[in-house]
């Protein structure tokens, strides 16, 4: 089994390409989320190896998830989704704790590069 993939995204259709694209490349999506709040308490049930953690999503943005994620593990492996024009925000979450970030609309490759650098596949 591949590593183990939590994925945080308000937008169902970005769980779905970002789980389609990962698992071809050999990761096991264990869980899904769609607000901070679900990341923040999938992160604690599921214990993944890596997280891709949208920034703009309803109840706990995703800065605030990786920063509640990072304090009760230092160790965790957040990769940051962020729009273009977000840039402010993306150096917040790498601040907060986040490892890498990648910028929608993805690449297929370069997710699979900085999930690969992140998680040390």
């Amino acid at each position: 089994m591949g590593k183990k993939v939590l994925l945080c995204d308000d937008a169902q259709v970005i769980r779905v390409m970002l789980s389609r694209i990962l698992a071809e490349a050999g990761y096991e999506i264990v869980g899904e989320a769609s607000n901070g709040t679900q990341a923040v308490a999938a992160y604690r049930q599921l214990k993944p190896d890596l997280v891709f953690m949208d920034i703009t999503m309803p109840e706990m943005n995703g800065i605030e998830a990786v920063r509640t994620i990072c304090q009760e593990d230092p160790q965790a492996k957040i990769i940051i989704c962020s729009a273009m024009g977000q840039r402010t925000h993306v150096v917040e979450a790498v601040e907060a704790g986040a490892k890498n970030f990648i910028i929608k609309p993805f690449e297929p490759a370069k997710i699979i590069e900085v999930a690969n650098a992140v998680s040390g596949s």
